[in-house]
């Protein structure tokens, strides 16, 4: 097939990863106002992995719906507001915003800006779009740093502060998976949403850090802080403690996601061991001083041990 990448260095600025995937094609253009390099150009199917503002997703969906067959919209599991409740699947109420013309990508507006870029994709391709609804993805070559950070904080040995309980459930999943079974759907000519976070066997978060620990052969001990310790002490979820939410926050419902629709369609996963492996190998590439996107400095994690260990009673 003839496939239409938008962003992930295939129709892009051109800014990063030029050196990635030599021998493909590389269109070079801006959503936001640039798409001659898609004029007059048919693909089998495009995958836009880069959609954020309903205005900018409609714009090349509509340009594209006269030269393409297929539109995957890679979407969030975001776009459900309510994450306190638990098993959410494709069927449940999508995040609406009161003036739907806001282009500020934010913590409030993430969610329900991807929900009006699927709904305009769909408008303007009824019929011919699949939206994949992801979690947390992760793997080699990501650039947020949230899951990178356990993995590189545990290979670095000794004792390693670690939010919550060992046991609290984790969703997530390997790029490459995701990938995998996008391209096998769009591949099928298939449409509609799917969650697309795993895995498909219960994972905790204490199984993560203890693959780390193998995959590195270090000398990590992990010392489990509560919530209310590090809210108290404002150390917040998913930024300064990646891959985390309290398990009776608002967001606890982010780790429950309904994806029997997605495995039935054949999504599959491989083992948590193999993605910390390959994270690891391509973390020991990248500069030691460079800067961090999520987590906190082993300077903050000294000073937050020692209060815990201090603390520790007058909490139990």
């Amino acid at each position: 097939m003839k496939i239409l990448i938008l962003g992930g260095t295939i129709f892009t600025r051109g800014r990063h990863h030029a050196d990635l995937f030599p021998n493909v094609e590389r269109l070079l253009g801006d959503r936001d106002g640039d798409l001659r390099a898609l004029e007059g150009r048919t693909w089998d199917a495009v995958i836009d992995t880069c959609g954020y503002v309903p205005r900018i997703a409609r714009a090349s969906a509509r340009l594209l719906s006269r030269s393409v067959g297929h539109y995957t919209f890679i979407s969030t599991v975001s776009v459900y507001p309510d994450l306190t409740a638990e098993r959410i699947d494709e069927d449940s109420p999508l995040g609406t915003i009161a003036d739907p013309t806001i282009e500020k990508v934010d913590g409030e507006t993430y969610g329900p800006l991807k929900a009006l870029c699927e709904q305009a994709v769909q408008e303007e391709m009824p019929g011919r779009v699949l939206v994949p609804r992801p979690g947390l993805i992760v793997g080699p070559h990501d650039p947020s740093d949230r899951f990178t950070y356990w993995i590189e904080r545990v290979a670095a040995g000794g004792e390693v502060l670690a939010p919550g309980r060992s046991g609290a459930a984790v969703q997530l999943i390997d790029a490459r998976d995701l990938a995998a079974w996008t391209l096998r759907m769009v591949h099928a000519g298939k449409t509609g949403a799917f969650n697309t976070t795993g895995p498909d066997r219960p994972l905790a978060f204490g199984d993560i850090l203890e693959s780390a620990k193998r995959a590195s052969r270090s000398d990590a001990r992990f010392t489990w802080v509560s919530a209310t310790f590090l809210e108290a002490h404002a150390v917040s979820p998913w930024a300064d403690m990646p891959v985390w939410v309290p398990e009776g926050g608002d967001s606890r419902g982010i780790f429950a996601i309904d994806c029997r629709r997605a495995i039935a369609a054949g999504l599959s996963f491989r083992a948590i061991d193999e993605t910390v492996r390959d994270t690891l190998e391509w973390a020991c590439t990248l500069p030691i001083d460079r800067d961090r996107r999520a987590g906190i400095t082993r300077e903050r994690e000294a000073e937050l041990l020692a209060a815990w260990r201090a603390d520790t009673p007058a909490t139990a």
